[in-house]
C-alpha cells in the first residue's frame, strides 16, 4: 500500500475482523520480490528490442511441378461396353500398356466389317474419279479433233472460194470477149447487109454473117450463164465456210458440255472420296480406340469404373493413374493482403506433415526441421478458397526433400522477410498491417527519387 492518506483502513471498525485482513496485514513485504519484478521488467523491456524475422505463414499440400507429373485420370474417348480389364489396383504400367477392352454400344458402328467396307467404298469411288479423269481426258481430245478438222474443213472451203472467185474472174473475162465478138459480129452484119444491098456480096455471104452473129451471141449468153454459175459457187463456197464453222462449233461445244458435265461429276466423286477417306480414317481411328492404352508410367491409383458389361459414355473416368517420374512442389496459398511482398526465386521454409520439426518463426537460424523451397509461380487471378495460389519447388544447394514424401500430403510454409524488432512486429500485428509495409514504401519513394 502506498499510504498516501491519514486514514489508516486498519482503523475502520470490523475490517480487523476479517480473515483476508489479517492474513495481508500479517503478510511481511519482501524487498527480493520487488527486485525480481524490476529485473523481470528490464529483460521484458529488452526483449522489445530483440531482432525479429517478419514472416508470412501459410498452409498448402505437396504436388508435383510439371503438369504433366500430377496424377491424372484416364477417360474413354468413345462410348462402349466393359469387355476385360487388364490391370489392377496399385499395378505400374508403361506408356502404351492396355488398361482394358471396351466393345461398340452405337448402331452406327456395330458392323464387324465396318472398316473393310468402308475401304471397299473409298476404292470403287476412287476408281470412278479415275474413269472421270479418263472421260475428261477423251473429250479434250475430241475437242482438239474437231479444233483440227474444222481447220482443215476450213482451208478446203477456203481454197475452193479461192477457185471459185479465180472462175468468175475468167468466167468474166470470156463474157467480156464474148461481148466483143458478138459487137464485132453485128458490126460485121450491119457491113454486110450494106454490102449486100449495094450488090456487092451475095445473100449466101449475108446469111452466113448472120450465123456468125447468131453464134457470137449464144457464145456470150453462154459466156454470162457461165458466169452466173461462177458466182453462185462463190456464194456456195461462202455458205459452205459459215456451215462448216457452225457445225463445227455446234461438235465443239457439246464436246465441251460433256466435259463440263463430266468434271462436274468428277467433283461430286473427288468430294465424295474426301468424305469417304475422313470415314475410313475416322472408322480406322475408332477402332483403336477399343483398346484404352496408359498415356505414360505410373501406378494405377483407382478403378473408378468396375465390372465387366458396364456401359460407359464418351469422356467417361476409367482409372486415375499416378506418374511414376515427377518432381515434388508445395503449392501453398497466401492472403492478398501479403501477395505483394512475394516474388519469385524468394526462399520458402517447408514443413512437411509427418516430419517433426522445431520451428522458431522469428529466429530462423535457430529452426531445426525445415527444408528449404523456392517461388517459381505465382497465380495472376485468386483461388476459390480466396487466397492466392504460390507453387514452390526445391531451392538448388540445400537439403534434398524426402523422398518419401506423397503427392497430397499437407505441408506448412513460412516466408521470410525482413528483419525488425520484436516491439515492431508486435505493433504492427495490433494495428493488422502487412510485414515490411512501412519499409517498401520508404523503398518505393527512395527508387522513384
Amino acid at each position: 500500500m502506498l499510504n498516501i492518506t491519514q486514514s489508516k483502513i486498519d482503523k475502520k471498525e470490523r475490517i480487523p475482523q476479517l480473515d483476508s485482513f489479517r492474513i495481508l496485514s500479517s503478510r511481511t513485504n519482501s524487498r527480493a520480490l520487488i527486485k525480481l519484478l524490476y529485473f523481470l521488467g528490464v529483460i521484458g523491456m529488452l526483449i522489445l528490442f530483440l531482432p525479429w524475422t517478419q514472416n508470412i505463414r501459410s498452409f498448402g499440400n505437396v504436388t508435383a511441378l510439371q503438369p504433366n507429373q500430377r496424377p491424372q485420370t484416364i477417360h474413354s474417348i468413345i462410348a462402349g461396353r466393359i469387355e476385360k480389364w487388364y490391370i489392377q489396383e496399385g499395378q505400374f504400367v508403361k506408356k502404351g500398356d492396355t488398361i482394358l477392352f471396351i466393345s461398340e454400344t452405337k448402331e452406327d458402328y456395330l458392323d464387324p466389317n465396318l472398316v473393310k467396307n468402308a475401304e471397299s467404298q473409298l476404292k470403287s469411288k476412287e476408281f470412278s474419279v479415275k474413269s472421270y479423269f479418263n472421260k475428261v481426258s477423251a473429250n479434250d481430245n475430241q475437242i482438239d479433233a474437231a479444233i483440227k478438222s474444222r481447220k482443215l474443213k476450213l482451208e478446203q472451203a477456203q481454197n475452193k472460194l479461192l477457185q471459185a472467185n479465180l472462175k468468175v474472174q475468167s468466167d468474166s473475162i470470156d463474157v467480156t470477149a464474148a461481148e466483143v465478138n458478138l459487137k464485132v459480129a453485128k458490126d460485121q452484119l450491119d457491113r454486110m447487109e450494106k454490102l449486100y444491098k449495094d450488090g456487092l456480096k451475095s445473100l449466101t455471104d449475108l446469111e452466113t454473117r448472120k450465123q456468125k452473129m447468131q453464134e457470137a451471141k449464144a457464145k456470150s449468153i453462154s459466156q454470162q450463164n457461165k458466169l452466173i454459175s461462177s458466182q453462185n459457187e462463190v456464194l456456195n463456197a461462202k455458205i459452205e465456210i459459215q456451215s462448216i464453222q457452225a457445225d463445227f462449233n455446234d461438235k465443239i461445244a457439246k464436246y465441251e458440255s460433256d466435259k463440263f458435265s463430266t468434271l462436274s461429276n468428277l467433283y461430286d466423286a473427288e468430294a465424295s472420296v474426301t468424305k469417304l477417306q475422313n470415314q475410313f480414317v475416322n472408322y480406322s481411328i475408332r477402332s483403336g480406340m477399343y483398346y484404352i492404352l496408359a498415356p505414360q508410367d505410373g501406378f494405377i491409383t483407382k478403378a473408378i469404373q468396375s465390372g465387366i458389361g458396364e456401359i460407359v459414355k464418351e469422356g467417361t473416368e476409367i482409372v486415375s493413374i499416378m506418374p511414376s517420374d515427377y518432381q515434388l512442389a508445395v503449392e501453398m496459398y497466401v492472403e492478398p493482403m501479403d501477395i505483394p511482398l512475394l516474388q519469385k526465386k524468394q526462399s520458402v521454409q517447408i514443413q512437411f506433415d509427418g516430419w517433426p520439426a522445431i520451428i522458431f518463426s522469428g529466429w530462423p537460424g535457430i529452426t531445426y526441421g525445415t527444408y528449404t523451397g523456392e517461388i517459381v509461380a505465382i497465380d495472376n487471378f485468386i483461388s476459390q478458397n480466396g487466397k492466392f495460389r504460390v507453387l514452390l519447388a526445391h531451392q538448388e544447394n540445400t537439403p534434398n526433400w524426402p523422398q518419401q514424401i506423397k503427392i497430397g500430403a499437407g505441408a506448412t510454409t513460412i516466408t521470410l522477410l525482413n528483419e525488425v524488432t520484436i516491439w515492431y512486429e508486435l505493433w504492427r500485428k495490433i494495428n493488422g498491417f502487412p510485414p515490411d509495409y512501412y519499409n517498401n514504401k520508404v523503398k518505393q519513394n527512395e527508387s522513384s527519387k
